[in-house]
């Protein structure tokens, strides 16, 4: 059985979690300013830049959606939100190249980079995840 204070979620879990909400709610933003700066583009670069912010966009939602189970400690959410925001920085690469939103771009680029490392740095980061996934097997497994 686990005590209290094994249950509780490192500080820098919780900082991860805020800047995944943040970020993603960001992300979608941004997404919105690059879909919109399709109208300042020229008529051959519409469709890319409108694809590309509407993926930012969807990608933005599926990373505020997996902060909630980031925060139960969930390997997979956090596995998914990398996976998510390495997509989103080849998006904002991308838009950077189509438009010219490049100081906002730089800033949504430096965002998502922040928030992959604060998933991935902090060594007690790490073991919540591990350990919460441990628990869980351990809770499932019926005695005898």
């Amino acid at each position: 059985m686990t005590t209290p204070a094994e249950r509780r979620r490192p500080v820098a879990v919780t900082v991860a979690i805020v800047l995944v909400y943040v970020g993603g709610l960001l992300n979608t933003a941004f997404g919105i300013i690059v879909l919109l700066s399709r109208y300042e583009v020229t008529p051959d670069l519409v469709l890319p830049v409108s694809l590309v912010g509407a993926a930012t966009i969807l990608l933005g939602l599926l990373t505020v959606a997996g902060g909630s189970a980031l925060a139960r400690g969930s390997r997979l959410a956090r596995n998914l939100l990398t996976a998510y925001l390495a997509v989103l920085v080849a998006l904002q690469a991308a838009a950077m190249a189509l438009t010219e939103l490049d100081p906002v771009l730089t800033v949504a680029l430096v965002a998502a980079l922040a928030v992959i490392a604060a998933l991935w740095v902090p060594r007690r980061a790490r073991r919540y995840f591990r350990r919460t996934a441990a628990v869980e097997t351990a809770s499932t497994v019926p005695t005898v």
